[in-house]
């Protein structure tokens, strides 16, 4: 008997809600068979660590928002036990404060417009808020890895599943993740997300039915992944939005390297729900090549996000996205013509960091005689370390309009620790 995709992933869901019940009931069973002796032992051999993280952030827009500044301080302390028959546990905490009261900007989907601050001000999507960032139980044995309960989760190089790690508020996923190294060469990992916990403290948390599967391959000359990413948010509209890709990126030996990688990957999305009826599917390629020898390295890069016939663009909801189509922030969603992006970068490796230095021009991929360039974007860095536990660094951004939003600049400054 045929099913739906959308009747495959509730089986598969309740498949994966077993395993979960199953693997609770061995880690606590495990647990309480070792008994007091060996969760005493556990706990001592934990190592505890943290971050802060200060940071001010300054943007200004040519429309009616007024510009917008924020100085907040991003403190994370984390707990993990040590090992006992393969199990292990750990705890992170994450708050977010503003410091010296400089906060004239704007969250709009939280909370924190409520504290006075209206959407007069130009968006910092970095909301006070003190959570729960990781807690999850772990069975590891050779190449397998089980993890239960909220954390973050990454593949790739973030494109499709990221941890957001440039805001304040980190996205982590409530999940049961498992992976297996067949061998030095060839892994396999598989998410079941119930829960995707976003970057605006509570305020758009989704809850969802999300299956993340991922192949790599490490060959002489690079590394191929391949994947199938399956996502449902769980609420009254059916829906689904499906990404099947093949990635592959690499580098030469020796004194002068050459870098490159390709990626491609179709997509489709359902939605079905009241007035909503809705099956479009769209392509994602990227090619990017560079050379590096000495301090610098230089790259070219060619991302197209599709579109279907100017309706619908590919999206990557789950991504890291400020790392992709430039740092002003401006296509953290896709437009509905699509998104081109020709970049070339430069950097430099100086003063125990690094300096760099992108450039970005945007052109849809299904124009209209209304909208066709989409701008560019001017992109510059320098961050460094500096002791055993400490990093510093400045960065800008300067988006110049066309077709699409308006001029936007951004400006940050931070300092950072670890221990």
């Amino acid at each position: 008997m045929q099913c739906t995709k959308k009747q495959l992933k509730k089986r598969l869901s309740g498949k994966v809600l077993l395993g979960v019940t199953v693997f609770s009931i061995l880690a606590i069973s495990g647990q309480s068979v070792l008994a007091a002796d060996s969760l005493g032992e556990a706990l001592s051999n934990g190592t505890v660590s943290g971050n802060l993280r200060l940071r001010f952030e300054d943007v200004g827009q040519d429309n009616a928002l007024q510009d917008a500044t924020a100085l907040t301080l991003r403190t994370r302390i984390a707990y993990e036990t040590g090992e006992v028959s393969g199990f292990s546990a750990m705890i992170e905490f994450e708050d977010s404060r503003i410091v010296l009261g400089q906060d004239e900007f704007s969250v709009p989907p939280t909370q924190f417009n409520m504290r006075g601050n209206s959407p007069s001000y130009s968006v910092i999507a970095d909301p006070e808020v003190t959570e729960l960032e990781q807690g999850y139980i772990k069975y590891k044995s050779k190449g397998f890895t089980a993890k239960l309960g909220r954390q973050v989760i990454t593949h790739d190089n973030h494109r499709f599943i990221g941890h957001v790690g440039w805001r304040q508020d980190r996205q982590t996923f409530d999940a049961l993740a498992l992976s297996y190294n067949i061998s030095d060469d060839l892994s396999v990992s598989y998410n079941y997300i119930y829960d995707r916990n976003r970057i605006f403290a509570e305020a758009q948390d989704v809850a969802a039915n999300d299956h993340i599967f991922n192949i790599g391959y490490k060959t002489p000359v690079g590394k191929l992944s391949a994947y199938a990413y399956l996502l449902e948010a769980d609420n009254t509209i059916d829906n689904s939005l499906d990404t099947i890709g093949l990635r592959f990126s690499g580098k030469t030996k020796g004194d002068m390297k050459f870098l490159y990688s390709a990626e491609y990957a179709r997509q489709t999305f359902e939605a079905n729900g009241g007035f909503t009826d809705i099956d479009v599917d769209a392509d994602y390629l990227m090619l990017e090549g560079g050379i590096a020898f000495n301090k610098f390295t230089f790259k070219a890069g060619y991302e197209l996000l599709g579109s279907d016939s100017g309706v619908y663009g590919f999206q990557t909801p789950l991504a890291t996205l400020h790392k992709f189509n430039g740092w002003a922030d401006i296509f953290l969603g896709t437009p509905a013509e699509g998104l081109e992006d020709l970049s070339l970068s430069a950097s430099y490796k100086i003063a125990g960091g690094k300096v760099a230095l992108i450039y970005h021009t945007f052109s849809a991929d299904e124009s209209s005689t209304a909208r066709d360039d989409f701008g560019d974007e001017i992109d510059f860095v320098f961050s460094t370390k500096f002791g055993k536990h400490y990093n510093a660094g400045v960065k800008y951004a300067a988006y110049s309009a066309d077709d699409h939003a308006v001029d936007t600049d951004k400006l940050w400054v931070w300092v950072g620790a670890s221990f």
